[in-house]
């Protein structure tokens, strides 16, 4: 269960200092900081089920999401996620793993991202759909079509079997909330196979 050093203290205002016990939770193992504040109960919790805790509001989504799905081929462990108005990239290594967070527009950020609840823990992921806009959003501009498919399915090595399984539809209302030049070409892609 994550706690934070508030919850903690109210919790052990019986104690004459509970910073020092908040600290000798700490070193017998019952607590594991998290980043400064924030701390977890069970050393076992899947640290996607943290992420929005340590920095948010924030969803899973990018490489992660591209994971989860099964689009990519690779095992990702780094937990990246979509902020918005934060206007920087912000890492936190941990002992549950590496999290990384940067924004993306406005109008995008609250569509096409799913609530999940496990053992407890709720956290947000994109859709397969909105993990792909993310990920064109956070790359220099393409300059075709072909500069796309060549990043989706070279560079990313999503299988295009997976890729024509998505919702065609849904990736083309997303692109128009990120107006880029990445997106209407995704845009043109997805009329296409659509």
């Amino acid at each position: 269960m994550i706690k934070t050093t508030e919850i903690l203290k109210n919790e052990l205002n019986e104690y004459r200092n509970p910073n020092a016990k908040i600290k000798r939770m700490v070193e017998a193992g019952a607590l594991i900081p998290i980043i400064r504040g924030l701390y977890e109960t069970d050393p076992s919790t899947p640290g996607y089920c943290l992420a929005a805790s340590i920095y948010g509001p924030s969803y899973l989504s990018f490489e992660f999401a591209l994971g989860h799905h099964h689009l990519i081929p690779e095992a990702v462990y780094h937990f990246t996620c979509a902020t918005v108005g934060k206007k920087k990239i912000k890492q936190h290594i941990t002992s549950f793993g590496v999290f990384s967070y940067r924004d993306i527009p406005d109008s995008a950020y609250p569509v096409e991202v799913a609530f999940h609840v496990e053992n407890g823990y709720a956290y947000q992921m994109a859709t397969a759909e909105k993990a792909i806009c993310d990920m064109l959003y956070k790359i220099a501009p393409l300059k075709n079509i072909q500069g796309l498919k060549s990043y989706l399915f070279d560079d990313l090595r999503i299988e295009r079997e997976a890729f024509a399984k998505l919702d065609m539809r849904k990736l083309q209302n997303l692109c128009g909330l990120y107006k880029t030049q990445n997106h209407k070409l995704l845009q043109s892609l997805a009329k296409r196979e659509g």
